[in-house]
């Protein structure tokens, strides 16, 4: 699978752009603050509909604009594919794939594959969790419409339990309804659990090579999901907790609150581990996302590096590169000097000044 080309529209800080990738590497640089991130942005709001630093569509939008457009061109199995999505202000985003417009987010997960690498992602050992929750969701979002279906239920569900919740403070009476909420959380929470315990499993299957590798084969990874609460425990967890969940007006657990943990050696690193150790791990974690989309999909996914070179010492920029040579990949930097000793294979180049991109080659 490969990025053709994109057209944006009054997107960030670009009013107008076309751009053509090469199925190799890309290359695409200048100063800070000029739009590179922006443009990798945009290929993963459309692969995704998320962005990966943002919330909210109106921050996507040109300022003093409406709304804003991006169409993705792809090709997936030799198979041409065009994406559309408009963002609005004020209104839900709408999406098409070759002209014909989708309902769910779930329609457009599976057609291609993106894995998105910035500097934030090295702090995902040591940052809270809701971070890894969210490494967790994008990642098996893209890889499984069953998974996309029962996280929107739950969170749906929950959504609406602590609205209810908040009002018990006025309606006491509306007490007993909370069961039914509870009844369909434990059924929506179970399954999120069980597909998240089943991609942790894989994962491992694949990031203990990949990091004993990267650590010159001195150190053992184990990546452990950590449920806030067994799903065998769920139903009789939030029965017990009832009384203290009025009280403090939120659900207080559930697959919302889950957490996963990284062990070296049997030592969380989270916990006990170097900033190095951190480093490494966050490193491994990205090159086995890769490996675990060509295992399930059968194909390699798009990479995309948001000028996470910078970040990374000489030995894991080597590790990193190495495995790259084959896949299609965006990268953004301030200078191409950093490449110079790599001698690896660039096949375009772009510069980006101030919202206009020129290619170079």
């Amino acid at each position: 699978m490969y990025i053709e080309s994109i057209e944006l529209k009054d997107y960030r800080n670009y009013k107008e752009l076309h751009m053509d990738f090469s199925q190799g590497t890309n290359i695409l640089y200048g100063d800070n603050a000029q739009g590179k991130t922006n443009i990798l942005e945009s290929v993963y709001v459309c692969c995704t509909t998320k962005s990966h630093r943002s919330s909210k569509d109106r921050e996507l939008i040109y300022f003093g604009k409406e709304e804003s457009h991006i169409k993705l061109q792809v090709r997936k199995d030799g198979v041409p594919y065009r994406i559309d999505m408009h963002l609005k202000k004020n209104k839900p985003k709408g999406v098409a794939v070759n002209g014909v417009p989708i309902r769910k987010a779930s329609e457009l997960f599976g057609i291609i594959n993106v894995v998105f690498f910035s500097p934030e992602d090295l702090n995902i050992i040591k940052n809270g969790p809701a971070e890894r929750r969210r490494f967790i969701d994008l990642e098996l979002c893209q890889l499984n419409r069953l998974y996309v279906h029962a996280l929107v239920q739950y969170n749906r569900i929950v959504t609406q339990r602590n609205k209810l919740l908040k009002e018990l403070a006025f309606k006491p009476e509306y007490e007993s309804t909370l069961d039914i909420w509870d009844m369909q959380m434990v059924q929506y929470g179970k399954e999120v659990m069980r597909y998240r315990a089943q991609f942790i499993d894989d994962l491992n299957d694949i990031i203990v090579s990949i990091h004993h590798k990267l650590s010159g084969e001195k150190e053992d990874l184990k990546v452990i999901y950590e449920p806030h609460t067994a799903p065998e425990m769920l139903e009789e967890v939030l029965k017990k907790n009832r009384a203290q969940d009025i009280r403090q007006k939120t659900t207080l657990n559930g697959p919302h609150r889950d957490d996963i943990s990284f062990h070296i050696n049997g030592i969380d690193i989270r916990k006990f581990g170097s900033q190095g150790q951190q480093r490494t791990t966050a490193l491994s974690l990205k090159l086995a996302e890769i490996e675990i989309v060509k295992k399930i999909v059968k194909d390699y996914p798009i990479l995309l590096l948001d000028d996470v070179l910078s970040e990374l010492d000489s030995s894991r920029q080597n590790h990193l590169l190495e495995g790259i040579d084959h896949i299609q990949t965006v990268i953004t930097c301030t200078g191409l000097d950093e490449f110079v000793n790599h001698r690896f294979q660039i096949d375009k180049v772009f510069r980006v000044v101030d919202g206009t991109v020129i290619m170079e080659n």
